[in-house]
């Protein structure tokens, strides 16, 4: 008597279902995916920061400000702008193409995208398989640091212009080389169908980070404030 297979593990299991759920929904399961964790990196870098919110509530309005901006800003013009990167170079997988899609998803894209959720990688060398559908796309920028500023209290529009003024640079430096060292691991040790999930755990870990050194910095300005208002007073 032949015995039935062991079953999968509940991580293979997850991980298929995501895939499969990617291949045939992509902008849906990208939008759930960008407001999933937008939000839980928020929730996160709120805790380990010492963060507190105002109302001593677990969940509080900018948790939720961040899922919704990754669901309905974040995530579909994350997967739209990779379509239109993807029909620019359709049918080409030689060097030259690759190449220019570097180019242009780092001198383009990049800022008007913002690397909080994934990044773009090289295209297959199947251009017209379904997992082209697979891939991820860089979020934006300019619309990442005027979403963050408004969550942030800004209403003016020159209020929003200097947080991304001040803000892009530094964030395109950042992402310059993040993104190629993570595109570099994905296609030497991963296969394509891999590389959303290890696109989305790269950005969540280190967005993560960012966004907690953030916060760090400024309850310390804050404290470092009061401080010198004491001694004022004083």
């Amino acid at each position: 008597m032949v015995s039935a297979p062991p079953p999968a593990p509940a991580s293979r299991t997850l991980l298929a279902l995501y895939l499969s759920a990617l291949s045939t929904n992509p902008l849906r399961t990208k939008a759930a995916t960008a407001g999933i964790l937008a939000g839980l990196q928020e929730l996160i870098a709120q805790r380990l920061s010492g963060q507190k919110s105002k109302n001593g509530d677990i969940i509080d309005l900018r948790v939720i400000q961040m899922t919704a901006y990754g669901l309905f800003v974040s995530g579909p013009l994350g997967h739209y702008l990779f379509e239109l990167l993807t029909k620019a170079f359709k049918g080409q997988t030689g060097t030259p193409a690759k190449v220019g899609q570097i180019l242009v998803s780092n001198l383009i894209m990049s800022p008007i995208q913002n690397a909080g959720e994934s990044f773009l990688p090289l295209s297959t060398t199947r251009p017209r398989d379904r997992s082209r559908r697979l891939l991820p796309s860089l979020p934006p920028q300019p619309v990442y640091l005027s979403a963050m500023a408004m969550i942030a209290g800004a209403r003016t529009r020159e209020q929003v212009f200097n947080a991304v003024r001040t803000g892009l640079f530094p964030m395109m430096k950042v992402s310059w080389v993040v993104s190629p060292i993570t595109m570099a691991l994905a296609q030497k040790f991963l296969p394509v169908t891999l590389w959303v999930p290890f696109f989305n755990i790269v950005s969540f870990v280190f967005g993560t980070y960012v966004n907690t050194m953030t916060k760090r910095k400024r309850l310390q300005q804050e404290l470092q404030q009061e401080r010198e208002q004491e001694r004022k007073r004083e």
